[in-house]
């Protein structure tokens, strides 16, 4: 089985195949937020799904960058971001975006944390200088 996505160019969207062990459609995400920062008690900027497992873990500008050490460890390439209203996929082995062509979701329900869910979160953890924390990181 394979699932069709459009990779995002500068110049042209090109319609790819994505073999169907890195996009599965019929498992659930793990549940509304990070799944390591949840267990140890730490905050995240923004959410990414696993397509082929439903793992939700923090994106890379998070302080832990669970997603991308999820595929490290997994295998599994393609994420969907977990954001309300966002509907594109990353392919970390291509280092490539995508959307599905159709503009339909191909994965389980749901596509998104709840949209009253605070960015970043959780609300009651996400310290008062987290910007300040994300900006030294990156210096």
């Amino acid at each position: 089985m394979w699932f069709e996505f459009t990779r995002l160019g500068a110049v042209a969207a090109i319609t790819l195949r994505i073999v169907s062990h890195a996009v599965d459609p019929t498992i659930p995400p793990s549940g509304t937020g990070c799944v390591e920062c949840e267990a140890a008690g730490g905050w995240w900027v923004h959410l990414r799904r696993c397509a082929g497992c439903g793992h939700i873990g923090c994106c890379d500008d998070s302080p832990s960058r669970h997603a991308s050490a999820h595929w490290r460890s997994t295998g599994h390439p393609v994420i969907r971001s977990f954001e309300p209203g966002e509907d594109w996929y990353w392919n970390y082995d291509r280092d490539e975006y995508y959307v599905r062509p159709d503009g339909t979701a191909d994965l389980a329900a749901p596509l998104s944390h709840p949209a009253g869910q605070s960015v970043p979160g959780p609300r009651e953890r996400v310290p008062k200088d987290w910007m300040a924390q994300l900006q030294r990181r990156r210096d």
